[in-house]
């Protein structure tokens, strides 16, 4: 790990999501929040984003151009072949290879796309930020840059939502 975080150890949701909310309405940084399951309270509160949904789209765009493209291409203009009074471009006889081809694409495109952000590959160590935090506990995280000047009111604020235990790590 190479910055320093702060970590308040919850034993239940609602004490996690009382101090969620009362530390965003004091406008501390929280850094991340672990739970062992999503609660969409925390989902919508942290505010992040996702473009995944515009990658997809851009490589179903892509996908079906290239596709329809090459076999346009390779139908009518590389090798063009009459036989049976078929025209030069049957392009009914494509739509079901790109709809198949563009949906593989599409997804291995989205999953390299979402290990690459996420920085997933084979042989990676993972890091831990908290034993419990996908088993029991709930685990708001702070960067202890962010907190220097305020760390006893924020302490004293955790408490008083009956955080189980403060780790500085």
């Amino acid at each position: 790990m190479k910055n320093k975080y702060l970590l308040g150890v919850f034993g239940d949701e609602e004490h996690l999501l009382d101090a969620f909310e009362d530390l965003k309405a004091n406008s501390y940084k929280i850094e991340e929040v672990y739970s062992p399951y999503p609660i969409h309270e925390i989902l919508t509160g942290m505010g992040h984003k996702t473009r995944m949904t515009h990658a997809a789209f851009a490589l179903g765009v892509v996908a079906v151009l290239g596709l329809l493209g090459f076999m346009y291409y390779a139908a009518v203009i590389s090798w063009p072949l009459i036989y049976g009074g078929k025209p030069f471009n049957a392009f009914p006889s494509f739509i079901v290879v790109t709809l198949v081809a563009t949906i593989l694409i599409v997804t291995l495109g989205t999953l390299f796309f979402f290990s690459a952000r996420a920085k997933i590959f084979p042989g990676k160590k993972a890091e831990i930020i908290h034993e419990g935090a996908t088993d029991d506990k709930f685990v708001i995280v702070f960067n202890a840059s962010d907190i220097k000047d305020n760390k006893d009111e924020l302490y004293r604020l955790l408490k008083r939502h009956g955080v189980e235990d403060i780790v500085e790590k």
